[in-house]
């Protein structure tokens, strides 16, 4: 990880309290049923992709935490793998899920050639990042998405009426509140394009509301 500070935070936060994690949300989708709905919309989406261009329907979970989310993906038919920085997050989700291919990395610096994932989910794992870096971590994501690929992102949102993101004291590490379209801005630049968007309340297991955004990267001319 380098001289990265923030990131080291964020791995031996996650660590400290990964039995606990997996316990709170390794079932929440289930309770959750417009998190599914765009969850199903982006696997249909990856999976018509792959039949009409031939392309495998590959999707990167990054920040999978316990894996609950890549297995709920492969269960939609997509060939789902999961990334997190937290080596003991990999662990339980190994344990938990042994027939699901998960590994420690860094979403900020992937171990993957350009241009090989239909899909990317990032649920909940760009809220660490600092907001001077979610440009980059876009380029990222960008890079290692296929053209016609698509991206889905899960964030906690900011107060209405808010402009910019809002540091927010996260019960694991500090993290940071963000209005839908100050993402969809810094998506722009990376060469994604827009594709929906849901605003939720929060239900009663949550304090604040969240929000849901697809991109897609457009087909190759």
């Amino acid at each position: 990880m380098g001289n990265e500070p923030e990131l080291r935070a964020t791995r031996d936060a996650y660590d400290g309290v990964a039995e606990r994690y997996a316990q709170l949300f390794s079932g929440v989708l289930a309770h959750r049923p417009l998190d599914r709905a765009l969850l199903g919309a982006f696997a249909e989406l990856v999976l018509a992709r792959s039949t009409a261009t031939g392309a495998p329907a590959v999707v990167a979970d990054l920040g999978c935490g316990p894996g609950h989310v890549t297995a709920h993906l492969c269960e939609l038919g997509v060939d789902a793998f999961g990334v997190d920085l937290s080596p003991q997050m990999i662990r339980l989700a190994r344990r938990d899920r042994p027939g699901l291919r998960f590994a420690v990395g860094n979403m900020h610096r992937l171990a993957l050639a350009d241009g090989v994932l239909g899909g990317i989910v990032a649920w909940y794992s760009i809220i660490h990042t600092p907001p001077v870096r979610v440009p980059a971590l876009f380029a990222e994501f960008a890079r290692v998405l296929a053209p016609g690929g698509h991206l889905l992102l899960g964030f906690q949102a900011a107060d209405t009426g808010a402009d910019a993101p809002q540091p927010h004291p996260h019960q694991v590490t500090p993290s940071h509140r963000w209005p839908p379209e100050a993402i969809a801005a810094l998506l722009r630049p990376a060469g994604f394009v827009e594709s929906a968007r849901l605003l939720r309340a929060p239900d009663a297991t949550e304090r604040l509301p969240s929000a849901v955004l697809l991109a897609h990267r457009p087909p190759a001319p």
